[in-house]
């Protein structure tokens, strides 16, 4: 079967190509597959009376987008890669995503008074026909990949001028009285407030955001989302949504939603897009209002395998030799939102067997874990650390969680416990993992009781990755190798770093995820004598780099080494 066979339409415009070139002609002639592949391909497709470009990306030997590019240029149409193209967001809402979706059609811009218009196939003249007639504007179509068109219209059609329509259709005052604040939940109960709250739920976890930030200011209400660890601000609304906002959230959180002068804090349990997600609520008073802060809580992030957080090789084995021991105490430390939580839960994956009993005590229980017993920490109801750690001992734990260490009380019952026969994870708030051993000393815990008890500590950072798409190879400076802490004598070798540059895929941020950097501190017996000793952190540091312990800052060197993260990422989040 030859290649000029009618090809299905998932090959965009091939009416107008097949009055041109052969596909495979067109393909060999730029350089993308060679005489050998498209042999291959045509064998193949003589077989599976398929598509020829549609075979050819299957077997890997041509990407979409550079099959899509090569026939947009024959054919006469510019193509437009999505990926590092700025779409203007208002131009985008121009058409409805019902539009959109039907045609497969979006605008991205206006160029010399034309509107711009993404295609997966610009030869459709009834989309463009309906696209002129609803803009009122002349159209210039070009061409982009089905996927990256289908992407754009997910992440631009949530937004913009439809939020803006809800805002407008929902505003309404509130008063301050019991009453009216009644009647506002039940307004928010049906109507654009649900809407407009599920959209900013949805493309928050779209956008891998961990944190909404819902803050009144004097004349609007700023929307923020923190993704990758940054907050970057997503819209304003106005003022007089305000009221009914903040209280359909706290009607879904189960918060008073009459009391405005206390901080307040409750969660949701949702399902978006088939995913389970967690909502952790918290309110803060303020001169402007009640500010919201939504923390969002993936449940599958929970089932990250170790292996995938980012830990070296040597400090991968070092933690694996402390959690598979029967008992003693690790400790991961950094500071807030530097992902404990995280590698805590990871670990109690990998440890949670039907043999074994393992319990938590938390102060929020973030994730909830099958198998596991969880304990929510309850203050005013005389729930502490402390007093759950002795309620635990008493129900034959063989494994203990302890969400943070933050006095004596609960040190001393998490070391004793330690000390006891049973296997101890907990954090505590210090720089690195060789400031640990004092803290504990300085919350009044005896130094050989710390000394036998704590088998290794973890400190820990987060840190942005490169966007895969747009990071930017260089040669480094001495002097910028000398400022970053590279060892001179590996100065040669250090051809290449990387930095970022910023493209659609990833906001213009130049980072898309991040990934631990980890120092993992064996409690050795050398470390235990000076911890008796009461030496300083900076001699415990020396005996833990004698003993094989890679630096935050040495950990993160060799990833900006790897291509992963640049240098100036690794200078912001480690001293």
């Amino acid at each position: 079967m030859s290649d000029s066979q009618p090809a299905e339409p998932t090959e965009p415009f091939d009416a107008r190509l097949r009055k041109t070139k052969k596909l495979g002609q067109i393909l060999v002639e730029e350089g993308l597959i060679s005489p050998a592949d498209l042999e291959q391909a045509l064998l193949q497709q003589s077989r599976d009376d398929q598509p020829l470009g549609r075979i050819l990306i299957s077997l890997g030997l041509v990407r979409e987008s550079d099959l899509v590019a090569a026939l947009a240029k024959q054919i006469g149409f510019r193509f437009v890669d999505l990926g590092d193209y700025t779409v203007d967001a208002s131009a985008a809402a121009l058409i409805s995503e019902q539009v959109a979706r039907r045609y497969r059609a979006l605008p991205i811009g206006h160029e010399d008074n034309k509107l711009i218009v993404a295609m997966a196939d610009p030869a459709n003249l009834f989309a463009l026909d309906d696209i002129r007639t609803l803009t009122g504007s002349e159209v210039q179509p070009v061409v982009a990949t089905a996927s990256d068109i289908d992407a754009a219209i997910r992440k631009y059609s949530r937004l913009d001028q439809s939020v803006q329509a809800m805002a407008s259709e929902a505003s309404f005052a509130v008063e301050d009285d019991l009453a009216e604040m009644e009647r506002a939940a039940a307004a928010v109960e049906e109507g654009p407030i649900v809407k407009m709250v599920n959209l900013l739920i949805s493309q928050a976890i779209a956008d891998r955001a961990s944190d909404i930030h819902i803050e009144p200011m004097e004349r609007d209400v700023r929307i923020r989302y923190r993704i990758d660890g940054v907050l970057a601000e997503v819209m304003r609304s106005p003022k007089n949504i305000q009221a009914g906002l903040i209280s359909r959230l706290k009607v879904m959180a189960d918060i008073n939603i009459a009391e405005r002068r206390i901080p307040q804090d409750g969660r949701v349990g949702l399902t978006v897009a088939g995913k389970t997600i967690d909502l952790r609520l918290a309110t803060l008073p303020t001169v402007y209002g009640e500010k919201v802060v939504i923390r969002v809580l993936d449940k599958s992030s929970v089932l990250l395998r170790l292996e995938d957080l980012g830990f070296g090789e040597t400090a991968f084995h070092s933690y694996q030799r402390s959690y598979t021991k029967p008992y003693g105490a690790i400790l991961v430390t950094g500071p807030t939102g530097s992902g404990k939580s995280t590698t805590l839960y990871a670990t109690l994956n990998i440890v949670n067997k039907p043999d074994r009993n393992i319990i938590t005590v938390e102060d929020p229980v973030e994730y909830r874990l099958p198998g596991i017993n969880q304990i929510q920490v309850n203050p005013r109801a005389g729930l502490t650390f402390a007093s759950a750690l002795r309620s635990i001992l008493r129900a034959d734990p063989d494994i203990i969680l302890i969400g943070e260490i933050r006095d004596r009380e609960t040190a001393m019952i998490a070391i004793e416990s330690a000390l006891t026969g049973h296997l101890v994870l907990s954090s505590v708030h210090t720089n690195d993992a060789p400031s640990s051993l004092p803290r504990l000393v300085e919350m009044g815990v005896e130094t050989y009781l710390v000394a036998s008890a704590i088998d290794c500590v973890v400190a820990q950072r987060l840190a942005r990755k490169l966007c895969g798409k747009c990071k930017q190879g260089y040669k480094p400076e001495s002097t910028e190798l000398e400022g970053a802490g590279f060892p001179e004598e590996a100065w040669p070798e250090i051809t290449e770093l990387f930095r970022a540059t910023g493209c659609a895929a990833c906001a213009k941020t130049g980072y898309r995820g991040r990934m631990g950097l980890y120092e993992v501190m064996p409690v050795t017996e050398e470390i235990e004598r000076m911890t008796v000793d009461r030496v300083s952190t900076e001699e415990l540091r020396r005996s833990a780099k004698r003993s094989g312990m890679v630096a935050l800052r040495e950990d993160g060197l060799a990833k900006v080494r790897a291509g992963q993260t640049s240098l100036q990422e690794i200078l912001r989040v480690v001293a």
